[in-house]
Order: structure tokens, then sequence, then C-alpha cells
């Protein structure tokens, strides 16, 4: 996984057992201290900063794929989104690639991450935001995205209600790192030298969504493609090994994905709506997407 410098072992991962339904206090963690964390990813030298950009446009491939996926399940099409902890703004692009969501923008805590993706002509705007409250009114807003943010908040119902505020519906997406495999040590040292303060499985990603008063719509979870297995690999046998464990996780995952949820780490996606909204309503202002 990308790492952005040395002082990225100063945020260590929560306890075992990460969120369970309520907010996880940790004085250590604010917005302040985390925007300095994370500025880190971004304000590196250009070797790291090249890869680090690559990876994260590989993964708004998949990010795009699972947003795209849940509203047209859902037969919605949304004419504006934004985007919060959008960072380089990369999941931004690919979903303007694919003409998907309307006016596209955009908040971060990190300044580095603004400055970049704000110099992205897909985007209409980014801002910088103080990582608790958004600088729009109440449903200005017809889809909201907080993909990869949740894991790295302390208190992520707060979070998510807020962008609820603003936002008529919600994508959120999570990594499910309570299993067997994010319980070796190097696995957990990873986990915190990226920043993330939850360690989630489905059901506690499910009643985070509750406890910020809203509703799944829709879900999905997926083992990642095998060029993200493959990504790192600098030798052949490093490759076939990323292909190995490519093929057998999608096996897995294929072929009983509850089983495979305990044994590894896999993305959670969900499309979150009010909790009071009829089902068979959209949120105020959405559309149906045409029948095809």
């Amino acid at each position: 996984m990308f790492e952005a410098g040395p002082d990225f072992h100063k945020v260590r991962i929560l306890r075992p057992g990460g969120y369970a339904g309520r907010a996880i206090p940790h004085s250590r963690h604010t917005p302040s201290t985390l925007a300095g964390f994370y500025e880190h990813t971004y304000a590196t030298g250009a070797r790291q900063a090249e890869l680090g950009a690559r990876w994260r446009a590989l993964g708004a491939r998949g990010k795009a794929d699972h947003v795209v996926t849940l509203c047209r399940r859902a037969a919605l099409e949304p004419d504006g989104t934004l985007e919060v902890g959008c960072g380089d703004g990369a999941l931004l692009c690919e979903l303007r690639r694919r003409s998907f969501g309307g006016p596209l923008f955009g908040v971060e805590i990190a300044p580095a991450a603004v400055r970049i993706a704000a110099g992205r002509p897909e985007v209409e705007r980014v801002d910088l935001f103080d990582g608790r409250h958004l600088p729009f009114p109440q449903g200005a807003f017809e889809l909201g995205v907080l993909s990869h943010v949740l894991e790295h908040v302390p208190d992520p119902p707060a979070l998510l209600g807020e962008v609820a505020r603003v936002c008529r519906a919600v994508v959120v997406e999570v990594p499910l790192e309570r299993n067997l495999s994010a319980r070796r040590a190097s696995r957990r040292r990873m986990a915190g030298d990226v920043g993330h303060l939850q360690r989630l499985d489905r059901a506690a990603a499910r009643r985070l969504v509750a406890a910020a008063g809203l509703r799944i719509a829709g879900e999905l979870d997926d083992p990642l493609p095998r060029a993200v297995h493959r990504f790192f690999a600098r030798s052949r046998s490093a490759a076939l090994a990323g292909d190995l464990k490519w093929a057998s996780r999608a096996a897995a995952h294929r072929l009983a994905p509850p089983f495979a949820r305990r044994l590894f780490t896999v993305h959670y996606a969900c499309l979150c709506l009010p909790r009071d909204l009829p089902r068979d309503q959209l949120p105020g202002g959405w559309r149906r997407r045409a029948a095809a």
C-alpha cells in the first residue's frame, strides 16, 4: 500500500473490535491533527507522488464502479455530487469520465490535496473543510460520496450525519478489516500506517449507518480486481503471487461471500437514504434513471 512518509507511524489503529455501533472516543485524533497527517500523502517527492497518483487512479475505477452500480440499481441519476474527503480528485475525475453525477464538487482536509484536486478541469470546485462541518445548506446536493473516509475518522456517525444533512443520498465505501487476515500484526501495522482508526465488519458498517439516522437502500462488496493485487509487484514472481491471491480471493468471494468476508478484507459499499423516507419514494429533487 502507498506510504506517504516517515511520520505515518504517528497514527495507529484502535484496539481490536473497532466501531461497535457507537463512536469510540480518542482524544489524540482531531480534524486538525488528521489534516496534518494526510498532508504527507500529497506533499511528497516527485517519484513517490507519481506512484501515489497512479495508485489512487486505479482505486478510483473500482470506487466509481460501486457508486454507479448502487445508484443505477436504485434507478437513480444524481444531478450534482459532493465527495467528502475527495483527496486528489481521482474519483471525481473517473465519475466525470463516465458522465455520471452531474456537476462534481469536493471537500478535503489536506491543503496539498485541495491544490491538486482544484486544478483538475473535470471538477467544478474543491474546498478545504474542517473535518466536521460542511459549508453548505441542507439538501444542497443530490448525492454525497464518502469513499474510504469513515475508517479514518474518530466519530464516523457524526461525519456521515453531516454529509446526509447536505446530500439527499450518500454512497459510503469502507474496507471490512475485521477478519482473520487483517488480525495479523503486519496487517495491523499497515492499517495504522495509512491512518485507519476503525476496524469494521459488515454488521458494524450497517450499525454505523443506522447510528447516523440513515437506512441502507442497496449494498455490495468487492474482493478487488487483479490489477490492485499486482500493482506493487516488482518482479515476475511477485506478479504471479498477486495473480494467485486475486484468483483465490475472487473464487472464495464468488462461491461463499460470508466465508470470504471472515477470511480477508473486501471493500463494502452501500447507498444510504434518510431513515424516514418511504421505500417507494425518492429523495427530494432526485429523478429516476430512464429505462434502457
